[in-house]
């Protein structure tokens, strides 16, 4: 695939014509724009968390999660979907923002949506808590992280074992 290139509201609407949420054009500008690491995206993928439409939103918070840079403009952002928001993929995303911003402050966030009903929200959750649990291991945390290695989902309870496994060195 050749290089991505344009202004970032080029990009964004690139990546919003690919049909396909995890597509390689998609994730082609997602990465272009987190190589940028520029005030440009931040504000323009802070801009598609308020759009109307859930792929723009979902869009804007991938974008979020890869900006590092911006944590702490990011995580308000991303706290304020996770309290309101109800499309279920909005949430999962936001999840997994949380998990590659690694910040601890998010985990309060992250626990609430664990107990959500939509396996796929649960699954960013025990996907995120690895990440947010902090140093030592937010106990609270971490009892979330080992209730949802016993999910009735497998693929959730999957990726909790895997993260108490690797937060924890093994114990459940």
């Amino acid at each position: 695939m050749p290089p991505i290139e344009g202004t970032t509201r080029c990009l964004v609407e690139t990546a919003l014509g690919d049909p396909d949420p995890d597509g390689p054009v998609r994730w082609q500008v997602i990465s272009e724009l987190r190589r940028r690491g520029d005030l440009e995206s931040f504000i323009e993928a802070r801009r598609l968390c308020a759009a109307d439409s859930a792929d723009q939103r979902t869009l804007g918070v991938d974008i979020l999660g890869m900006l590092g840079r911006f944590v702490n403009r990011a995580l308000p952002v991303l706290r304020h979907l996770a309290a309101g928001e109800e499309d279920a993929m909005v949430l999962y995303a936001v999840l997994i923002a949380f998990g590659h911003l690694a910040d601890p402050r998010s985990l309060p966030s992250v626990i609430d949506l664990a107990a959500h009903a939509d396996a796929r929200v649960r699954y960013g959750a025990a996907y995120a808590l690895q990440h947010v649990l902090g140093d030592p291991p937010d106990r609270a945390g971490l009892d979330v992280l080992r209730r949802l290695a016993a999910d009735s989902d497998a693929d959730v309870a999957g990726w909790a074992s895997l993260g108490v496994a690797l937060t924890t060195g093994g114990e459940l």
